[in-house]
């Protein structure tokens, strides 16, 4: 038995290695003059922050577009499930990347993205990400990161794509995609899709709420600016489909309200457990998973978190059919967090009283809620919408791109919610 901790304190992504720019030659593109979407995530961008921050090109996108009332996440609230949710519009029960760090019973491996091996493995990758449906269907694709797109998922890349490199800096990522649009018709992508993860980084090193997630954020709204002026001497301003969004939201966590996990109950009864600060999943040997849901609902407070096992999920979670989700998993109270015995003994009364901040709590937490402006010819204008889902996002950038979506799990009123019916 192997007990893995995974932490979120560090940038969602930037464990990964780059490796360089790659590119496959393009797929034969539809006709010039067809709709293009730049999808752009930022990582961890609560759904308040346009409120909270100063962000003038983001807040202008947001008035003279589309803006929801929050990007409601897949449970867990975590980075990897909700990008590949986003751009699949599968549950991670259905595309399978049911954590970041998860455990397979079949493959006996553990997947963290940290491991280029697997990352890159495709038997990771259930589902069909957009980019993969525009290949397929004659339209060329480009990807500046996003989870899944360095993997050949069935058998097929985008025409364009990177290996995740954290330190490629923000503008030399909008300066490809300005880059790409510049291609001559039969090579310019009419995909593409961008990543930032400044705000993640910020939000759990100081709490979302906190003078460093407001620069951050101003950073990323002038690099969004830069793209917007990109857009504009190109004369694309209003040909170009902006659609951003986050991933998921953060709540400030206090580090006093930790549990310690690894010394709570007897580990050597778990064929694997994998340790992460909201979400901890207990994959038990043959035999055991009795007793070991008794130690840890004696253990851990209802005050602290949830004990579940997998036929107990809650139903809303939609959580329970796939063999990577845990027999126990445990589930932290939003502002509390798992820890290893060998962290707690490290802190000191000043290191606990730093402020942080986390996500991956349960999706329903108005904090683990994303954000969502777009703009275009495709989208309504000037509209303010209500809330919808991370899966509901896969349909709509299918329908803008002209493409037959692949089996998803989205509700289709939101396509007429987003976008004008009036429109090509």
């Amino acid at each position: 038995m192997a007990v893995r901790f995974f932490s979120s304190v560090v940038a969602c992504l930037s464990a990964l290695v780059f490796l360089g720019a790659c590119a496959t030659p393009p797929s034969t593109p539809k006709a010039d003059g067809d709709q293009t979407v730049i999808l752009i995530s930022i990582d961890g961008a609560r759904y308040d922050y346009l409120d909270l921050y100063t962000a003038p090109h983001l807040s202008s996108i947001a008035s003279r577009g589309v803006r929801a009332e929050y990007l409601k996440p897949v449970f867990p609230s975590k980075t990897f499930p909700n990008h590949y949710s986003l751009v699949t519009g599968l549950r991670p029960t259905h595309h399978g990347l049911v954590n970041n760090s998860m455990y397979d019973p079949e493959y006996d491996v553990v997947f963290s993205m940290g491991k280029r091996e697997e990352v890159e493995n495709s038997r990771w990758w259930g589902g069909e990400p957009i980019w993969i449906t525009a290949e397929q269907q004659g339209v060329t694709a480009a990807t500046f990161f996003f989870p899944g797109s360095e993997t050949a998922i069935q058998e097929t890349r985008p025409s364009y794509w990177y290996r995740y490199d954290g330190s490629i800096s923000n503008r030399a990522r909008v300066t490809q995609v300005l880059e790409w649009l510049d291609l001559p018709a039969a090579e310019r992508p009419q995909l593409i899709t961008l990543y930032f993860s400044d705000v993640d980084t910020a939000g759990h090193m100081f709490g979302p709420e906190s003078p460093e997630v407001a620069e951050t954020f101003a950073a990323i709204d002038a690099e969004i600016g830069f793209l917007l002026a990109g857009l504009e001497a190109r004369g694309l301003s209003d040909k170009v489909n902006l659609v951003i969004a986050s991933d998921h939201g953060m709540q400030a966590v206090d580090l006093h309200d930790h549990f310690v996990i690894d010394t709570a109950f007897d580990t050597s009864l778990a064929q694997e457990v994998v340790i992460s600060r909201e979400i901890v999943s207990v994959y038990p040997l043959p035999g055991q998973a009795e007793t070991l849901y008794k130690q840890l609902k004696e253990a851990i407070p209802a005050s602290f978190g949830q004990v579940l096992r997998k036929q107990d999920m809650p139903e809303r979670f939609q959580y329970t059919d796939h063999r990577r989700i845990a027999e126990i998993t445990l589930v932290a109270n939003p502002g509390h967090i798992f820890v290893r015995d060998a962290w707690s003994q490290q802190q000191d009364e000043e290191s606990l009283s730093a402020t942080n901040g986390s996500h991956g709590y349960d999706n329903d937490h108005t904090n683990m809620f994303g954000m969502f402006i777009a703009t275009g010819p495709a989208f309504k204008r000037e509209a303010q919408v209500e809330g919808f889902e991370m899966v509901d996002l896969y349909q709509v950038l299918a329908n803008i791109l002209g493409l037959q979506a692949a089996p998803h799990d989205g509700n289709p009123a939101v396509i007429d919610i987003l976008l004008d019916a009036n429109a090509k």
